[in-house]
């Protein structure tokens, strides 16, 4: 199995947000997953203008490193989403990327795969940050086994009174993706999303077939 963490920061290989998601990582690696973590800030992400070009295509008008890290998510069978807190929500960088997402998430490429959500700050938003990217998973059709927050009031040592916990969330995951993990709340809530897209691949089921048949083999379109 593959776990795959996207880190959201821009201090990239010295955040702290990226040294709490290698805690979780590390958990996930002594349950048997082999992981990779990328910081997204390496990456070309050019902003979303909403020309629906993607819904038309499948492919954005922009060419960028986005499509590779999309291919990276969908071979990974666990995603980590990992930000710190900017002004009560996630990175503006992890913002532009999620907004890249949009056709992904209309035609739910990562359904079948689970999550979790690593969150830092210097003292408050954590948790409300840590819901809404598990509500990004969800958006994604990726069940979330749970996130971690971490108040380090400025002194990155905190993160290390948490370093059992981010580990066993980490086993929590790989052991979601050996076993299986059901969760009927975020299940209603895919399920209630992918009634939403459903119009959306049926309206623009003549052009991209291929995207058509796998909702119909999937049993989402009958």
């Amino acid at each position: 199995m593959k776990i795959l963490a996207i880190n959201g920061s821009p201090k990239t290989i010295g955040s702290t947000t990226r040294k709490l998601a290698k805690m979780v990582l590390d958990g996930a690696e002594e349950a048997g997953a082999e992981t990779e973590i990328i910081d997204i800030c390496d990456f070309q992400v050019t902003p979303c203008t909403a020309c629906d070009g993607c819904t038309l295509s499948g492919e954005c008008v922009y060419n960028d490193d986005v499509p590779s890290v999309i291919e990276r998510m969908k071979e990974a069978d666990g995603i980590i989403l990992a930000s710190p807190v900017y002004i009560d929500n996630v990175s503006g960088q992890m913002k532009v990327f999620f907004d890249r997402l949009a056709d992904a998430i209309h035609y739910q490429v990562l359904d079948g795969k689970f999550g979790c959500s690593v969150v830092t700050t210097h003292t408050s938003g954590g948790e409300e940050v840590v819901s809404y990217l598990n509500h990004v998973l969800n958006y994604l059709g990726v069940i979330s086994v749970g996130g971690i927050s971490v108040a380090t009031g400025g002194d990155a040592g905190e993160l290390y009174n948490k370093e059992d916990e981010a580990a066993s969330l980490g086993k929590k995951l790989a052991e979601a993706i050996a076993s299986g993990y059901s969760d009927p709340a975020q299940e209603a809530e895919i399920s209630e999303n992918r009634e939403f897209f459903r119009d959306i691949v049926i309206e623009n089921g003549d052009f991209r077939t291929e995207d058509y048949e796998r909702w119909v083999k999937k049993g989402w379109i009958e």
